[in-house]
């Protein structure tokens, strides 16, 4: 592992930045904590222009090395917009460090990066989601501020659902 490490906003146009984003998200796809299966061919050739088409979306990588030949670390951001406080709000849609990477800060300091952008964007808020038994994960997202949403304690914390459309 090497000490330098390099932590940048993706440019959806540049090569080196684009492989890199399939690759990293490909191994997070192929994790147990991102569902077990590799990216399809089709999500492969289409990720990065579908990402570029999106004013809304940008993602952060984690280079260990100068010249981005290494990548380690991957953070997808989509802006949403939060109807209560009538402001932009950032998904953190997908953090990802390689397993041979991870405890060594890295998913902190991309997430600092997210961060700093949703600032410039003018979001009021990050949101993510976390699997329970990803224990990791959740210490680290606890550690850089996020909390469990809930509006009223005695109506609960709210919880993640989705519907698959096709």
């Amino acid at each position: 592992m090497s000490t330098t490490l390099r932590v940048v906003q993706a440019d959806y146009a540049n090569p080196v930045h684009a492989a890199a984003l399939v690759a990293l998200l490909d191994a997070y796809a192929s994790d147990p904590m991102g569902g077990g299966e590799p990216l399809s061919d089709f999500a492969k050739t289409n990720l990065v222009p579908s990402l570029a088409a999106r004013p809304q979306a940008y993602s952060v990588l984690a280079f260990a090395s100068a010249d981005d030949s290494v990548p380690v670390g991957l953070v997808n951001c989509i802006e949403g917009f939060s109807t209560f406080k009538c402001q932009p709000l950032v998904n953190v849609h997908d953090v990802a460090v390689l397993a041979g990477y991870r405890g060594q800060r890295i998913g902190e300091q991309m997430l600092a990066l997210a961060e700093a952008i949703a600032r410039e964007r003018g979001a009021c808020k990050l949101t993510l989601e976390v699997l329970s038994g990803n224990t990791g994960a959740e210490k680290l997202y606890r550690r850089v501020g996020f909390a469990y949403y809930e509006l009223d304690p005695a109506m609960g914390q709210a919880g993640f659902m989705q519907k698959w459309l096709g």
